[in-house]
């Protein structure tokens, strides 16, 4: 990164201040620290299957019962991850589901060098692939189950990115997708999200 140069102009003896020399050194420090802070934009998630306050399309729809989608679970890419990540998570939730909400797919353990999934990562063994680890949806199915709700109003589907302190959360394939949600909770230094929609 290439680093930045201040030059400052003292006014002469007469006139300098204590703080105004005080306020010239605060500004030359804040520009000596700053460029890595300023650098870095938002952590923010991103997805080519699903927009920010949009609908979910057929192909995430969970496919079993009266729900006739194809169950492929998002593509997601996320940037600016904050520093000292060293590993991501990542979760759906449905916060209108009638009780304490239902979890559609929970991951965790992916690699901090990994900046994306591909849709359908979940069916396709992609997640495996990389080492990461699924936990057990509200479906009782290992893995991505897509939204399915009741007939009604439409439901908010909330997918969330989350930036890790950690590479192991100790968590094994097919733990209940709560317990997944809890020890990312301890690890979060950061997450990012879009909020979807799906009725029927």
């Amino acid at each position: 990164m290439r680093s930045r140069c201040l030059v400052v102009s003292f006014a002469s003896p007469r006139t300098r201040t204590p703080s105004f020399a005080i306020a010239l050194l605060s500004l030359a420090l804040a520009v000596a620290h700053g460029p890595r802070a300023l650098a870095e934009g938002p952590f923010t998630l991103t997805s080519t299957s699903l927009r920010d306050g949009g609908t979910v399309d057929a192909a995430q729809v969970f496919d079993q019962d009266d729900c006739k989608g194809s169950n492929r679970s998002p593509q997601l890419s996320w940037h600016d991850a904050p520093q000292g990540t060293r590993s991501f998570a990542v979760t759906i939730f449905d916060p209108d589901a009638p009780g304490p909400g239902w979890w559609h797919w929970a991951v965790a353990q992916i690699p901090a060098n990994i900046d994306r999934l591909p849709e359908n990562a979940s069916a396709s063994g992609y997640v495996k692939k990389i080492g990461a680890v699924e936990g057990r949806n509200d479906f009782d199915i290992d893995g991505y189950g897509g939204p399915c709700p009741p007939a009604g109003k439409a439901h908010r589907y909330v997918v969330t990115v989350y930036a890790l302190n950690t590479t192991d959360l100790r968590l094994a394939q097919g733990r209940p997708a709560l317990m997944f949600d809890h020890e990312i909770g301890t690890a979060t230094l950061g997450s990012a999200r879009i909020v979807v929609n799906y009725g029927r």
